[in-house]
């Protein structure tokens, strides 16, 4: 840990001095939130950014990206940012350890989203074992997916297949194009590329699976939470009506969409249509989801601790109660 915090002190450090100008003084209240990986959860924040409602809250957030959860969760434990958006389980397992005390305050996908892509000799689950499975590294948020679908279908990850670490989705899917592994999860966003080669085969959509899987999520240090919680309020409102933006209004998304270079608009569509399933008006950080990261997890600590140890949804509630929600989707 300590060897990498030079780093992302140095990078987060460049990325606050070269941002800064332009921005006045005082023009609104600054939050540095840190994110990682592109996709699912990425659209939704470019949503939220385009239609500029954190700035209609009186919010400059300074978006930071990091290419893995670990660095974003070290960058949180530094103070370097003060919210961290993505997978769940890097934060996840430093705070089970001890080492960083922060609340998830918002779930934005609560199911498995990615899909189980397999050579076309793989015809079923059992058909596994036995083979290589690929994920991006050990520990990662691929990896506690990939374990928690396997045991779903009765396969042991640590005695009845090898699981190898082979890089993000891209470099996933050209390890399941050229046979060097036999299975691995795909972005939806991305399976078309590994599905045009003809190699392979989708076995399971795991949104189609019955298992709560707090996927995607917002988190912050306890101590940012209490003593800054009317601007997480504002901020968390501005999630809500991205979340309500991406369900109602289709050509913005797929305006993002085109932008992170998806051109092929019935692919685009699609898209929109699955994400829209998924996201909940309300994003409640339920226990059973959140307790599914922390099972499955690498870490021995996070499978002994309670996940509402880790759940402050009060915010959530007081944006309900103020009647918000029901306004953005009467319009």
């Amino acid at each position: 840990m300590t060897n990498l915090r030079p780093s992302v002190t140095f990078f987060v450090s460049l990325f606050l001095c070269t941002s800064t100008l332009g921005i006045k003084a005082g023009w609104a209240e600054q939050i540095n939130m840190g994110y990682s990986g592109t996709g699912l959860n990425s659209t939704l924040r470019r949503v939220i950014e385009k239609e500029k409602l954190w700035q209609k809250r009186g919010l400059e957030v300074r978006s930071i990206y990091f290419n893995s959860g670990n660095l974003t969760s070290q960058a949180l434990l530094g103070g370097d940012i003060q919210i961290a958006d993505g997978d769940l389980n890097a934060p996840l397992s430093m705070a089970a350890a001890g080492i960083l005390d922060l609340k998830i305050f918002a779930v934005t996908f609560a199911r498995l989203q990615h899909l189980f892509v397999v050579r076309n000799h793989i015809e079923k689950p059992q058909d596994l074992k036995g083979k290589k499975v690929a994920v991006s590294s050990f520990g990662s948020v691929s990896d506690s997916m990939t374990r928690l679908v396997l045991r779903f279908w009765k396969i042991d990850p640590e005695k009845e297949l090898a699981i190898l670490p082979s890089g993000n989705t891209p470099t996933r899917i050209a390890a399941l194009v050229t046979g060097r592994v036999d299975g691995g999860l795909v972005t939806p966003e991305q399976l078309h590329r590994v599905l045009a080669t003809g190699c392979c085969r989708v076995l399971a959509d795991l949104a189609d699976i019955p298992l709560d899987y707090a996927l995607y999520g917002l988190v912050a240090p306890s101590s940012f939470l209490r003593s800054q919680a009317s601007v997480v309020r504002r901020f968390l409102e501005g999630v809500v009506e991205g979340i309500a933006v991406f369900k109602t209004r289709q050509d913005v998304v797929l305006e993002v969409l085109r932008e992170e270079g998806m051109k092929d608009r019935d692919l685009a569509i699609q898209i929109h249509n699955r994400l829209t399933k998924s996201l909940r008006p309300e994003p409640v950080p339920e226990p059973t989801g959140v307790q599914a990261v922390l099972d499955s997890s690498l870490n021995p600590r996070a499978r002994t601790v309670r996940a509402q140890d880790f759940i402050d949804a009060s915010l959530l509630d007081q944006i309900r109660a103020s009647g918000v929600i029901d306004r953005l989707y009467r319009k």
